[in-house]
């Protein structure tokens, strides 16, 4: 993950090769294997600069093979096809000369029709909450050790919980969080920027939800956990750097996998995307 929203803006700034070959850099933060939301962030980037005078509205990505953070990705793009409407690419990153990830965006003209919309959950607002150095000082024992290096650590985005009861022992199972999330820092007024953003956003803390369902957290050690696919539909424009609440929840686990879906709505109610997940959730078996 990036460490702050200087070098979020530079990785998804790539280096164009050819006509539709990209080179996207990977933030040093010491990680054993590329973020996920960073690879379908760029691969909707380098997708993005084929296309004109339209704009996404969904994307579909499987994850191949866990990235190398020590070495660039190269995306390649297909140009499937350029309708009266809609355009369709494939994006396929690269890296040693094998694919480690593979998204499909449909992009469309600007439209009129219909409206409706799924509602909003009723939750705390998000200044009412504590930050993460507030957690870090009130309660600095309430994190479990992996959340709390990730929670407090220097970030391009910010989360909140609405609910902190899962660390804190008061919160038993439950297939359902909400949590506020957004850039730590301005962003260019460019729509492009903020749906890359909201792209690489969009797969922080959503597995996570299928182990809440059992009381459990992506942060234990008894656990191995990998997303497998992704998928995000942009329903209306969005600002990444102002609150958005991703409220989330897990339909079902079964078969060594879990399932998680989240609705995207700004600070007033408007639903700006919806995504899903599934991943590999696998519980380690330690000898004694």
């Amino acid at each position: 993950m990036a460490r702050n929203v200087e070098e979020l803006l530079g990785v998804l700034d790539l280096e164009r090769i050819e006509a539709n070959l990209f080179r996207g850099r990977v933030p040093p933060v010491g990680r054993k294997r590329v973020f996920g939301g960073l690879v379908v962030a760029q691969a909707l980037v380098a997708a993005s600069h084929t296309v004109e005078g339209r704009v996404p509205h969904s994307l579909h990505a499987y994850f191949v093979l866990p990235g190398d953070p020590t070495i660039p990705i190269v995306y390649e793009i297909e140009r499937v096809r350029d309708g009266r409407s809609f355009t369709t690419r494939r994006c396929v990153a690269v890296q040693s000369g094998r694919p480690i990830f593979d998204l499909f965006a449909s992009f469309q003209v600007t439209e009129e029709g219909l409206e409706h919309q799924a509602v909003m959950p009723s939750v705390p607002d998000p200044d009412s909450l504590p930050s993460k150095a507030e957690i870090e000082a009130n309660a600095p024992g309430l994190l479990p050790p992996g959340l709390k290096a990730w929670f407090t650590g220097e970030q391009a985005i910010e989360v909140r919980p609405c609910s902190l009861s899962r660390y804190d022992g008061t919160g038993g199972p439950n297939p359902v969080q909400n949590v506020w999330i957004r850039a730590t820092g301005r962003l260019p007024d460019d729509p492009a920027v903020h749906r890359a953003v909201l792209a690489y956003l969009s797969d922080l803390t959503l597995l996570d939800v299928a182990l809440a369902a059992h009381g459990r957290t992506l942060f234990e050690p008894a656990f191995s956990v990998a997303s497998l696919d992704h998928a995000l539909w942009f329903h209306r424009p969005a600002r990444a750097d102002e609150w958005l609440l991703y409220a989330q929840d897990s339909p079902n686990t079964s078969g060594g996998r879990g399932l998680a879906r989240g609705l995207i709505f700004n600070r007033d109610g408007v639903l700006v995307a919806s995504v899903m997940q599934e991943g590999v959730i696998r519980q380690r078996h330690f000898a004694d």
